[in-house]
């Protein structure tokens, strides 16, 4: 394949890419744009391949790569689980980071390309840049998939002076990178970059440990977008203008995904950065505000089978609970048969509901359930006062009235879905355990609200079947 025959097809792949993210902004048209993006990397990698700059030596280990990467990569398509797919994004974006920290390193010893002067300091920027950034994505996002996955607790880790430690850090980075672009040979330049590496790579652990569970889906966006600018890096590295827009295109979506998922959060990004919100579900609350007053009133299935059914405008809230539960398919049939009465039925979708943006959206989707009942937080909240019925499946801190109403608890602010303007609400939960964030929610005690306990698609098939009897 010749130059200018790779750069057309660099180019097509680009505006593949670029249709691929507009089509995945709808959940309509994501089906699309996931083809596109799948044509855009397909195109792109038999360009590299068959490229001027690969040898027909060169091919066949290619080859041998895509196809080992290609085996785990379907393995994994078919044996994650939906519930899974948080912890697996995570360790992707590990996988981005380790290569640009690779590729940085094959670089910075290859000695094919003789350079000089500023294109040699020009090239060794993005050496040393690429592979910082490389290295604090790939031990951050490895943090991040333990504590998805359940294997590294979600209180977050705060060491005494942690901001100091951070900022020395940055410190010893600049002052290793004066060394590294100052050095006379790859030897001497080698130290003071597997130091940068290190400090990194620590960085990259101690920034993600700091991060408490409540804020997760926004440290999934993050590390998404720091993953796109590894690739980024890396394309300067190599030379490569594709691997450059594609990487810009990833860090910077990613970029204002983060800036979405915070205001919906109404946290700031250095302050998510900063770490310390969330205790990981189940602990004790992360700080003590008002005690939430009243009694619990828990509800059978038939009992909520009836006030279902009884009901003409019914909206769903899904969470992590209905996740775990694997419980989408039963709700769809619950939607079916409740529509098929003629009750008005729409899901509720909260930005950080679940443990990555759109966890939700993924699930409903698998279970075909329609498009167009299905809201955003800022489309429906204003509909809860004239709603007879609000079933919350597996949700906590997104349902959590204290985030208005409580100025001590450590969600105030944060936009929450107002179900307790409801006629009714039912949650659903295994038991009072206090949510991801480790906040105690006085919507369990308001006396319009009924507790349904016990797993949630066990509860839900009770339901379903009481419905149809």
């Amino acid at each position: 394949m010749s130059h200018n025959l790779a750069t057309a097809a660099y180019l097509g792949a680009a505006i593949l890419f670029v249709l691929s993210l507009g089509g995945l902004s709808n959940p309509e048209t994501a089906r699309r744009g996931n083809l596109f993006g799948m044509a855009g990397m397909a195109l792109a990698v038999l360009a590299t391949v068959f490229g001027p700059r690969v040898g027909a030596t060169g091919i066949a280990w290619i080859v041998g790569a895509l196809a080992i990467g290609g085996g785990i990569g379907l393995y994994a398509a078919r044996a994650v689980k939906m519930t899974q797919m948080p912890e697996l994004v995570a360790l992707m974006h590990s996988l981005v980071g380790l290569a640009a920290c690779l590729v940085g390193f094959a670089s910075y010893v290859d000695t094919s390309m003789p350079l000089a002067g500023a294109e040699k300091a020009i090239h060794e920027v993005e050496i040393y840049v690429g592979i910082l950034i490389g290295a604090v994505t790939f031990s951050g996002s490895l943090v991040a998939f333990g504590k998805l996955n359940g294997r590294i607790g979600g209180k977050p880790l705060l060491l005494p002076g942690r901001h100091w430690l951070n900022l020395a850090a940055l410190l010893v980075v600049v002052w290793f990178g004066r060394a590294f672009l100052q050095a006379g040979s790859v030897a001497d330049g080698m130290l003071p970059l597997a130091v940068m590496t290190a400090i990194a790579l620590l960085f990259g652990v101690h920034m993600v440990m700091a991060i408490g569970g409540a804020d997760m889906p926004v440290v999934v966006s993050m590390l998404n977008s720091y993953s796109g600018w590894a690739a980024a890096a890396t394309g300067f590295m190599l030379g490569n203008d594709l691997l450059i827009v594609t990487g810009a295109l990833v860090g910077s979506s990613g970029a204002i995904l983060s800036y979405i998922m915070c205001s919906a959060m109404n946290r700031n990004f250095l302050s998510v950065i900063a770490g310390g919100f969330g205790t990981g579900g189940g602990a004790a609350p992360a700080a003590q505000g008002a005690e939430p007053q009243g009694e619990v009133v828990p509800v059978t299935a038939a009992e909520t089978a009836e006030m279902l059914r009884e009901a003409r405008s019914v909206v769903i809230v899904p969470g992590y609970g209905m996740a775990v539960a694997q419980a989408q398919h039963t709700v769809n049939e619950i939607v079916r048969t409740l529509r098929g009465r003629g009750v008005q039925v729409r899901f509720a979708i909260h930005p950080v509901a679940g443990r990555m943006p759109g966890h939700m959206n993924v699930l409903l989707a698998e279970a075909k359930v329609p498009y167009d009942i299905v809201m955003e937080m800022d489309e429906i909240n204003a509909d809860f006062p004239a709603t007879d019925v609000a079933i919350v499946i597996g949700a906590n801190d997104i349902v959590n009235p204290a985030a208005q109403d409580d100025p001590a608890s450590p969600i105030a602010g944060m936009p929450v879905l107002e179900v307790w303007k409801a006629g009714h609400s039912i949650v659903m939960k295994r038991s009072m355990a206090s949510g991801y964030a480790g906040v105690d929610n006085p919507l369990f005690y308001k006396e319009n609200n009924r507790m349904l306990f016990g797993d949630a698609r066990k509860m839900l098939d009770e339901v379903l079947a009481a419905l149809k009897a």
